[in-house]
Order: structure tokens, then C-alpha cells, then sequence
């Protein structure tokens, strides 16, 4: 009975014990992405250089975009009513310690009240004009990274394929033991030059969104403007 119990308990612990050891081995052949990106090669060094500045415009560009494409609805209806008051002179300080692209833009029009109304959307149009210009300032960095990111991947698949022939006329076989870094040097490369390239598109077209989107309110802004010295005249 006593060996009938023992051997019952040393078959649980072996069914137990197998699990367990798989559940190890399987662990030890997991892989973080980290590891994963090493196996890449050098070619991603100038990617996660590129990476890195896309993250550093992308943040840059947002915070002075969303800082200066602001549309504040109070400021118009204040300089509406200086105007229609003619109190200019308040009007025109009022710009000067608001300091935004769309201040700026009235106090190039309460500048020249009195001219000819195409004089004055002339150089409304040119004060949004290079408001506009400021912001789009750097998007061309990111725009060039989406283009040139997935080259630096095929780059990688080149350098990849070069490797697997290499191994391969070293070892006079072709196993997979002997092609493993040369794939995971192809693939990897590829795809991430592929992500990078992909981010950056998404973020360039989404701050230039951001940017169409402040050229409406400036646009806007000064269609009200005339509009108030057109009833005031009148």
C-alpha cells in the first residue's frame, strides 16, 4: 500500500514537473522586442536616429502650432466693438498684447483704416501669410523622413541578403541555423523603416490638417473684420 501511494505521488510530481519545464524552456526562448530590433544590424542605427527625430519636430511643431493657430472669438467681438466705437488706438493695443497670428493679422487692417479695403486685405493676406509660414516651419524635416526611412530599410534587406549568402558559403549549407541572421537582419531592417516611414507621413499630414485648419480661422477672422468696417462706414 505504501508503495502503491508512493509511486501514485511520484507520478503526480513528474505530471506536474513537465508542465512547468516546458512552461521554462519556453520562456527562455521568448524574445523581447528590444533583442528583437538588435538583430536588425547596423542599419538601424541612422533609423532609430531618424526615429528619434521625428518624435523631437513632431512635439516641437505641435506645441507651437496649437500655441499659435488659436481662435478666440472674445478678441473679435472686442475689436469689433473699439471699432464700431472708433476707439482704434485701444483696438490696436489690444493686438499688441494679444501677440497671436490672428491679432497680428487686425492690427496690420486697424493700421490702415481709411485706405482702400484692397490695400487693407492685401496686407492682412500677407501678415497670415507669414504667420502660416512659421508654423509650416520644420514640417519638411518630417515630410523627408517618410520618404527616406523605408529606404533605409531596403537598405537593410540588401545588407540582410548579403549576409545570407555569405553564411552560406561559409557553411556550404543551406540551414536555417546558418540563414537566421541574415533573415532577421532582412526583415527587421524592412520593417521597421517601414513603421518610421508610416509614423512619419501620419504626423506630417496631421499637423499640416492643423495648420489648413488656422488658415480658415484667419481667413475667418478677417472676412468679420472688413465685414465690421463695411457697416461702420455705411
Amino acid at each position: 500500500m505504501f508503495l502503491f501511494i508512493l509511486q501514485a505521488s511520484t507520478d503526480t510530481l513528474k505530471s506536474v514537473a513537465q508542465p512547468i519545464s516546458s512552461i521554462m524552456e519556453q520562456k527562455q526562448d521568448e524574445i523581447t522586442l528590444f533583442e528583437m530590433l538588435l538583430k536588425g544590424g547596423p542599419i538601424l542605427i541612422p533609423l532609430a536616429i531618424l526615429f528619434l527625430a521625428v518624435i523631437y519636430f513632431f512635439v516641437e511643431r505641435l506645441i507651437f502650432i496649437s500655441k499659435n493657430s488659436k481662435f478666440d472669438k472674445q478678441f473679435i467681438f472686442t475689436i469689433q466693438e473699439f471699432i464700431k466705437k472708433g476707439d482704434i488706438a485701444s483696438a490696436i493695443s489690444l493686438c499688441d498684447k494679444t501677440n497671436t497670428p490672428q491679432a497680428l493679422m487686425i492690427k496690420q487692417g486697424l493700421e490702415r483704416i481709411g485706405k482702400p479695403e484692397t490695400e487693407i486685405k492685401e496686407a492682412m493676406d500677407l501678415s497670415a501669410a507669414l504667420s502660416l509660414s512659421y508654423m509650416e516651419k520644420n514640417m519638411s524635416v518630417l515630410n523627408i523622413i517618410g520618404r527616406i526611412a523605408p529606404m533605409f530599410g531596403f537598405i537593410g534587406t540588401i545588407i540582410g541578403v548579403i549576409v545570407i549568402f555569405y553564411d552560406i558559403s561559409l557553411a556550404k549549407t543551406v540551414e536555417i541555423e546558418v540563414i537566421s541572421t541574415g533573415l532577421y537582419q532582412k526583415m527587421i531592417s524592412s520593417a521597421t523603416g517601414l513603421a518610421i516611414g508610416i509614423i512619419a507621413f501620419i504626423l506630417y499630414h496631421w499637423l499640416n490638417a492643423k495648420i489648413d485648419k488656422a488658415a480658415r480661422y484667419l481667413e475667418e477672422t478677417q472676412l468679420q473684420f472688413l465685414e465690421t468696417l463695411n457697416q461702420t462706414e455705411n
